[in-house]
């Protein structure tokens, strides 16, 4: 990555199959070319989205995660996670876009969040409240029914998920549904 304008600011910690990790809130490096960002290998390049998935601008970070909301690898799942717990409604939109297979029972993908959830109970606590605050606050008047707004409903397919991989009902931290 190129050297940053400013420090990292922030960070927060979850664990992925039983290892912490710490991930930055928000970088400040410039973006890479999409030339230079090819000639990376495949796991390089997901690394890197995820990383650009922290930029300070959010169109940088919704380009990043429609690049990794495909991956099976359980390291991108924190980054996916946190950004839905963001103000950015286009990149709700387009974390509910990259993960079709949320809402299938038993898919992979369920499975990979469910048990990434699971294990983080409390950072996912935060993202369903951060998301109600966010709706409330900034998209309320577009969306006058938590339902309508796009991360009502990526919410509820992630607390099915977690429910599915530990076979209990999850709490629910947002508005109920109509």
């Amino acid at each position: 990555m190129p050297d940053a304008t400013m420090s990292p600011v922030g960070a927060f910690q979850v664990e992925v199959q039983g290892e912490n990790l710490t991930i930055p809130s928000r970088i400040y490096n410039a973006v890479r070319s999409s030339e230079s960002v090819r000639a990376l290998t495949a796991t390089q390049q997901t690394i890197l989205h995820c990383l650009y998935t922290r930029h300070h601008d959010g169109r940088v970070r919704q380009h990043h995660v429609e690049q990794v909301t495909g991956s099976n690898e359980p390291w991108v799942a924190p980054f996916v996670v946190q950004l839905a717990g963001e103000y950015v409604v286009e990149i709700l939109e387009a974390i509910s876009r990259g993960l079709p297979d949320l809402t299938v029972p038993h898919s992979a993908q369920r499975r990979l969040y469910g048990e990434f959830l699971a294990r983080n109970p409390a950072f996912f606590a935060r993202t369903q409240r951060r998301v109600a605050s966010y709706w409330s606050c900034y998209y309320r008047w577009k969306y006058p029914w938590f339902d309508e707004y796009p991360g009502g409903p990526l919410m509820e397919a992630l607390r099915t998920a977690a429910s599915e991989q530990t076979g209990k009902p999850w709490p629910r931290y947002t508005p109920r549904s109509l």
